[in-house]
């Protein structure tokens, strides 16, 4: 399912247009993409949950040649899926 298919979905289910599915799935997802920029965790209880995570600096290996290169830190998102979205898919 892509944004579009969503979108269509949301907008059926809830017997809105497809133009307020739209702003309500941006508005949604603006948020979330806030909270997590300020150092903030998103839970949705039994869905899942976002948070950020700090990757460290670290070396890594070029496949092609096999040289070492550095690999810049860098933040991470990370999402870990609630019981009940675990449940439904098993």
């Amino acid at each position: 399912m892509n944004k579009s298919n969503l979108i269509d979905a949301m907008a059926e289910d809830a017997g809105i247009t497809k133009a307020a599915a739209k702003k309500a799935l941006e508005s949604f997802l603006g948020n979330v993409e806030g909270s997590l920029k300020s150092g903030n965790r998103v839970s949705l209880v039994g869905f899942g949950s976002w948070s950020v995570s700090k990757r460290a600096a670290r070396e890594g290996r070029n496949p092609q040649t096999g040289k070492t290169i550095k690999i810049a830190a860098k933040n991470v998102v990370k999402f870990k899926a609630g019981s009940d979205l675990s449940d439904s898919v098993n």
